[in-house]
Formats: C-alpha cells, sequence, structure tokens
C-alpha cells in the first residue's frame, strides 16, 4: 500500500510482525487515533483494512461524526473500511453495573473486550491471521489493558494474533497530533461511551468551565482533545 503524505517522508520503517502475512485489520476508534497508526503500517507494506465497531460512543450524534471522520480519511487513502453494527443495547448490557467505574476500570475492560471480540470474529471469519488496534496510542488510555484484551480476543481463534506494538514511542505522538491537525480532524473532548460524558461534564462545571458541545471543535484551531 502506498500513501503519499507529508508526515510519511523521512518516517522510521517499523518491522512487520511475519504473522501478519502481509495484511492486517485495524480496529479504528476515531480518525485522530488511527491517522499516524495507519501511515506507519503503510509505510512497512501492510495492506490494511480499518474495522470501526464502536457501540460505546454516545450519543448517535457524536458516533457518526467520529466515523464519518474515519471514513473520510479511509476514502481519501483508497483503505477498505468495514462499518459494524451499532448495537448499543448490547453494549449497555455488558457495562451493565459498571457505570460508576472511573475511566481505565474494570468498565473500559468490558467495553475493550466487547469492541475486539467482534474485530476477532471478523479477522477470523475474514481471512486476517492478525489484527491491531489505534487505541493504545492516546495518553489517555491504559497500553497495558488495551492489549490484554486484544490478546484475550485473538486467543478465542486459533492462527490469530493480536500485535501490541506501542504507536506512541518514536515519535508516534507528535505525529498523531500533526495529522490531525494536516486534516482537520473532528476534536473529541471525552473518551466516547456516556458515563465518560457524563463525569468529563462534571468535571469541567465543577472547575468553571462550560459542559462539552458536540461538533464544535477541530484540529488546527483548537488545542484540548482527549484523542
Amino acid at each position: 500500500m502506498k500513501i503519499n503524505t507529508p508526515t510519511m517522508e523521512n518516517r522510521m520503517i517499523i518491522p512487520m510482525p511475519p504473522e501478519a502475512e502481509g495484511k492486517m485489520l485495524l480496529h479504528s476508534c476515531c480518525a485522530p487515533c488511527s491517522g499516524e497508526v495507519i501511515e506507519a503500517m503503510a509505510k512497512c507494506g501492510l495492506d490494511i483494512t480499518i474495522y470501526f465497531y464502536n457501540p460505546n460512543i454516545h450519543p448517535r450524534e457524536e458516533y457518526d461524526l467520529r466515523k464519518e471522520e474515519n471514513i473520510r480519511f479511509a476514502e481519501k487513502l483508497d483503505i477498505p473500511f468495514i462499518d459494524a453494527d451499532y448495537d448499543t443495547t448490547n453494549w449497555f448490557s455488558r457495562v451493565k453495573g459498571m457505570e460508576f467505574e472511573p475511566e481505565r476500570g474494570k468498565r473500559c475492560t468490558e467495553c475493550f473486550d466487547m469492541r475486539f471480540e467482534r474485530t476477532a470474529l471478523y479477522a477470523h471469519e475474514n481471512g486476517f491471521p492478525m489484527f491491531t488496534s489505534c487505541l493504545a496510542i492516546s495518553r489517555w488510555k491504559d497500553a497495558n489493558q488495551i492489549n490484554g484484551c486484544g490478546q484475550r480476543a485473538a486467543a478465542r481463534y486459533e492462527g490469530l494474533s493480536y500485535w501490541d506494538y506501542n504507536w506512541r514511542k518514536s515519535g508516534g505522538s507528535s505525529r498523531m497530533l500533526e495529522i490531525s491537525k494536516r486534516e482537520n480532524f473532528y476534536q473529541q473532548e471525552y473518551c466516547g461511551c456516556v458515563y465518560s460524558l457524563r463525569d468529563t461534564n462534571q468535571w469541567r462545571v465543577s472547575n468553571g468551565r462550560d459542559k462539552i458541545e458536540l461538533g464544535i471543535h477541530y484540529y488546527g484551531t483548537d488545542t484540548e482533545s482527549h484523542g
């Protein structure tokens, strides 16, 4: 896969995992987190397919904003994009009783498990020997928690692996922001779920700030984000 963008030049080539056999299914949560990961994988020669399965994102308006930005970037780079179900009922059932767990707690583990289980199933049914996720590039996330969920999901199927590459290292975090500003990606201000939105708004109000407004901020014009 050949991608020509300013951030592709002079980029270090990361070793391609041999288990991938040249192709990778990428679980993507949003365009800002996936931009750097897509370019890094393309640079090392992987054939990428994006899998968007994020029924945790609330409300639907926010979900659509994040999905459409991801589709826009995928189409620009001619990368296949799989739009999976928005089965919120299933998500709420999975996290029932965890409504007041802190971020990075067991509710997040359950959320990652659910999304990666579906990603692993798609990989298994469609001939992908390996999948990965861009979730761990975010400074707000626990990479060990995410990688554990990915490995657990992959273990459900013989011959399937999860790539737990550290996307933050070697300048990955700074390039993530550079790409987001270049592409003017939508800039989310909370992790995604209704409980994250609730807790973020409570924190903002207690600190004299306005509640989150959806669809307002875009990289390149604002600097604050939860990506």
